[in-house]
């Protein structure tokens, strides 16, 4: 007997080795298996509709690279078709109108780049095919290697009513490793779960719907709790309890948000207003000046960084980023110039007048408005925030920092550092506060105080324009820009303590955090009366504010 020549025992380790590599080659040589199979296509390029709907949801139920890019395709009007089924794909940076006969085109089967047949054309959508590949871009998008294409393809799928998606949300969910991703897949899936008949499945979508915290769902739990004719509308006792639990948490965290929220915009409105009222505080803590032309140096220093931005957009487009860098110091010594030549011209006669320095400087604020009136015209200009002060920081699902809030926060502590310091570290801040104590006595001792006067206008003007500034990228500007802004300074200035620096900061922060709190429950007008009798009231019981001057002037 022979042996066998298949036996594994006895076959010869050459011939094992040379069948293994014949198996190898023909593994290598198969055509591999198209990701998209030509039944889609054929069904995308007949002109039937709701063909054309069981393609996009299968090629998006797909979720690979090729499908993917053939709905997007069709999305801009970039696919072609031919009678036979064939499909093609026109590059992203032709003109869709005008493609001709054998133009350069991608086969949407094999992915090789070919002449686009004669008979080929386009295919054309409708809204109802337009939604649907909305929701197909989104599907696909699940898998997308940047992190911000799967969180926005899953927030736009938190509300579609698709539960043939929910194992691919299910499947998704589980690979995810970002933790927005997964709390926005898991908001999805809770959607399409609350549609189960199991009463299992619709409490496992209230567990996740607790733990997101998402408030657009809280109508939907508290619907879960209503009785209709001794019905409840969610009949299972314990997924009603996880309800009730959920909506109970929704609410604490809403709560959260608008205290959090309310802080923010306070302290926000707080640096604003310390801002606009350093300045004054130091020209009316000096001179005893009631500058009434205070706000209009806030609107030349915006006036002033919108001319800055157009001078970038003319002559550095490259640099445009940084127009506002640029704007402060051109700010500053602006309105740093029309204080000291105001100072000079008008304000010097007036020291020992209050009432006339009042009206003078009332009508010197009509002047300054009219004449931007009459060269940037009346309406409000465009001063547009640079891209990294755009946008915002998400630190709790609900409650986002905008960065142009955020850096406005941090300048005004800036600029108040730079005036203690010079204040306290200069020699014009050592004759600053001579002249605040006694202002007979320095002038006994040789400080020219007509000089400093000049230059302490000047100073305040400065950061006025400053001020101007940082408002430009929170607002409007336009004439009346100042207007909003001058009653709040002076009830920051005489809160805080004429001439004080720390009560100016503590009085700003304070007036700007209590107003925040105030409006949600009474509105922005009461809220401002509402603190205007407090002031009064403190003053009252303290004239001199928070902090009380020093020096013999006070006497």
């Amino acid at each position: 007997m022979f042996p066998t020549l298949f036996h594994a025992s006895s076959r010869p380790a050459w011939l094992a080795a040379v069948l293994a590599l014949l198996a190898c080659l023909l593994l290598v040589s198969a055509p591999a298996q198209a990701a998209v199979s030509t039944e889609s296509l054929a069904q995308l390029a007949s002109g039937d509709n709701n063909e054309r709907l069981e393609a996009i949801d299968r090629l998006g139920k797909s979720g690979d690279a090729q499908s993917l890019a053939i709905l997007q395709a069709l999305a801009d009007g970039r696919l072609r078709g031919t009678p036979n089924g064939g499909v093609w794909i026109i590059d992203s940076g032709a003109d869709n109108t005008g493609i001709a006969a054998n133009h350069p085109a991608i086969n949407a089967l094999t992915g090789a780049h070919e002449p686009l047949p004669v008979d080929a054309s386009r295919i054309t959508i409708n809204n109802r095919l337009r939604r649907a590949l909305s929701g197909a871009l989104a599907t696909g998008q699940l898998y997308a290697p940047d992190a911000a294409n799967r969180l926005a393809a899953a927030q736009q799928l938190r509300n579609t009513t698709d539960a043939s998606l929910l194992p691919m949300l299910q499947q998704a969910l589980a690979s995810e490793g970002h933790d927005k991703v997964k709390q926005a897949l898991a908001v999805a899936q809770a959607n399409l779960e609350l549609q189960s008949p199991d009463a299992a499945t619709r409490l496992h979508a209230v567990q996740l719907l607790t733990a997101a915290n998402d408030a657009s769902f809280r109508n939907v739990l508290a619907g879960m709790l209503v009785q209709h004719n001794g019905n409840w509308a969610e009949p299972d006792a314990e997924v009603r309890r996880a309800a009730q639990q959920a909506v109970a948490a929704i609410d604490r965290h809403l709560q959260t948000v608008q205290w959090l929220g309310n802080l923010f915009y306070g302290i926000s409105l707080g640096s604003v207003l310390l801002l606009a009222a350093l300045g004054l505080a130091i020209i009316f803590g000096l001179m005893g000046v009631i500058n009434m032309a205070h706000g209009e140096l806030l609107m030349i220093g915006a006036y002033a960084t919108y001319l800055v931005q157009s001078g970038f957009r003319q002559f550095a487009p490259q640099w445009l980023e940084w127009y506002v860098v640029a704007a402060l110091p051109v700010a500053f010594v602006i309105t740093a110039c029309v204080g000291m030549v105001l100072e000079r011209t008008v304000i010097r006669w007036l020291y020992g007048r209050p009432l006339e320095t009042l009206l003078a400087t009332w009508g010197i604020s009509l002047v300054l408005m009219q004449a931007v009136r009459s060269l940037f015209g009346a309406q409000n200009v465009e001063v547009a925030n640079p891209g990294w002060l755009s946008g915002g920081q998400e630190i709790m699902n609900g409650l986002v920092l905008s960065y142009n809030r955020l850096a406005v926060i941090v300048f005004s502590l800036l600029v108040v550092a730079f005036v203690w310091l010079l204040l306290n570290h200069t020699r014009l801040g050592l004759f600053v506060r001579a002249i605040t104590q006694n202002r007979r006595m320095a002038g006994c001792v040789g400080v020219a105080t007509g000089r400093v006067d000049m230059l302490t206008f000047g100073l305040g003007a400065g950061i006025a324009g400053l001020a101007g500034v940082a408002l430009s990228q929170l607002g409007n500007v336009g004439p009346d820009l100042g207007k909003s802004y001058i009653i709040d300074s002076f009830m920051v200035v005489v809160l805080g303590g004429v001439g004080q620096l720390a009560g100016t900061v503590i009085a700003a922060f304070g007036l700007g955090s209590i107003s925040k709190f105030i409006e949600p429950f009474s509105g922005a007008v009461l809220a401002k009366i509402a603190i205007l009798v407090l002031i009064v009231l403190f003053i009252q019981k303290r004239p001199q504010g928070l902090f009380a001057p020093k020096g013999r002037s006070v006497e």
